[in-house]
């Protein structure tokens, strides 16, 4: 029964709600719905606030105003609490682009970058936002060096900078299941020089020296020895950071190969 009597309650104040909205945009006193607009936003109905902010828009106050710079804050505001964080973030990033000596200008500043970050797709997709959120938030830190968010901020970029990783780490892994050893190398390189401190690289650095290998033994005469000393370079180098590695048992066999080739050369030479 009480649920029941909950449910009626909300229904009943929606409908007032609506009922109220409907009778201040029936007016068309520019004044009177920014003033409900603020307070609908203050009710956390964010719909109704952001439909008469646009609708004074249409009126239009001055940019430079202090109502617009106003509705420029709300408008952003409401938007990233119904939880619409790309648009939100491109409202942010107007506000501060339009209002660079407003008293709202650090907050908004981090705002962008925050919303940026809460669109950040997951890593299959395209990281466009995610590279515009550590733009934004490290463009933040730097102006504001000081701040009580610089911890939670450096989270976030860390977060974001190992999902962009991730990434090129993925594609980097396509090509090498699919044995296309020679764009794995160049994809993997790339990984290992874009990311030296991915959390990936052992296994990156062990794909690179497998790819290299792969090409060295199936190579043709005329490049065999080159790639199989660029495949026991590999080896020396990935063995020195790693000398306690689970793939070096496998790669150790592997080497017996290149070795037994090299046998036949030179080295001094």
């Amino acid at each position: 029964m009480k649920k029941l009597v909950h449910i009626y309650l909300i229904a009943l104040i929606a409908l007032s709600s609506c009922g109220e909205y409907q009778q201040v945009l029936k007016t068309g006193d520019t004044a009177l719905m920014y003033e409900k607009a603020i307070e609908f936003y203050n009710r956390g109905e964010y719909t109704h606030c952001l439909n008469l902010l646009d609708k004074v828009k249409v009126y239009s106050y001055s940019v430079g105003s202090r109502k617009a710079q106003s509705m420029a804050y709300y408008r952003a505001y409401a938007t990233y609490n119904k939880r619409l964080y790309e648009p939100a973030a491109e409202l942010f990033r107007q506000f501060v682009s339009t209002y660079p000596d407003s008293p709202f200008f650090e907050e908004c500043l981090y705002m962008v970058g925050l919303c940026y970050y809460k669109s950040s797709p997951r890593a299959l997709l395209d990281q466009a936002t995610t590279e515009a959120a550590i733009e934004y938030l490290q463009l933040y830190l730097d102006k504001y060096p000081r701040t009580d968010k610089k911890e939670e901020i450096n989270g976030y970029i860390t977060e974001m900078l190992d999902k962009i990783s991730y990434k090129a780490f993925l594609s980097a892994q396509n090509y090498y299941n699919r044995g296309r050893y020679v764009s794995a190398v160049v994809s993997l390189n790339n990984c290992l020089e874009d990311f030296p401190g991915s959390k990936y690289r052992e296994e990156i650095m062990n794909m690179l020296f497998d790819s290299k290998y792969q090409m060295a033994i199936n190579s043709i005469d005329a490049k065999k020895l080159e790639r199989c000393y660029a495949a026991q370079e590999e080896y020396l180098y990935f063995k020195e950071e790693y000398p306690e590695s689970r793939f070096l048992s496998d790669m150790d066999k592997k080497m017996e190969d290149i070795n037994d080739y090299l046998k036949g050369y030179d080295f001094e030479n």
